[in-house]
């Protein structure tokens, strides 16, 4: 006689597939570590910049030096923005960090869900976009007008999305504080 396999009971398959779903949010480790590796390029670019500075300090003009200036700055909020979606997309998304008590916690990070990130990520790119306009503005005189306006555009574009993304967060109903 032939014995015939029972299905799994329904809360079975339910707990299975749960357990499934739940579990993914591991693949995005991968991914953080991959910006991680980013970050470390960034890190030997800033190095070389700052080294290109530190040789031409006798040599470069005013508004060179401000250019590199600019673009370690750059670099840095680049960097602060890695960081935010490292720590930030990992707390929220894969696992606590139990940081609790440690002296070097970000304070952002005890409050940190999806749409403070989203927020934080939006100004920093608005940061980030004001430094780009910066240094095209003092480079103005090399550049064609249509580069100006369309750099000006797409910064205001990223301030208007900012402030779309902070006034839905507000306009949401949040949980209240224990």
């Amino acid at each position: 006689m032939k014995s015939e396999a029972l299905p799994l009971p329904v809360e079975t398959r339910g707990k299975f597939l749960s357990t499934i779903l739940f579990g993914s949010r591991w693949l995005q480790v991968p991914l953080y570590l991959g910006l991680i590796g980013a970050q470390l390029v960034y890190v030997v670019h800033f190095m070389l910049e700052l080294e290109h500075l530190v040789v031409g300090t006798f040599t470069l003009s005013e508004e060179a030096i401000m250019l590199i200036v600019l673009g370690l700055i750059d670099v840095v909020m680049i960097s602060n923005l890695l960081i935010m979606v490292i720590v930030g997309g990992y707390e929220t998304f894969v696992s606590r960090l139990n940081l609790e008590g440690h002296p070097d916690e970000p304070e952002w990070l005890s409050h940190v869900n999806a749409n403070v990130l989203k927020v934080k990520l939006a100004t920093a790119i608005i940061g980030i976009s004001s430094i780009h306009l910066l240094k095209t503005f003092i480079n103005a005189p090399n550049l064609a007008d249509k580069v100006l306006l369309w750099q000006t555009v797409i910064h205001m574009a990223f301030i208007v999305s900012a402030v779309s993304i902070a006034y839905i967060d507000k306009l949401m109903p949040h949980p209240a504080k224990h």
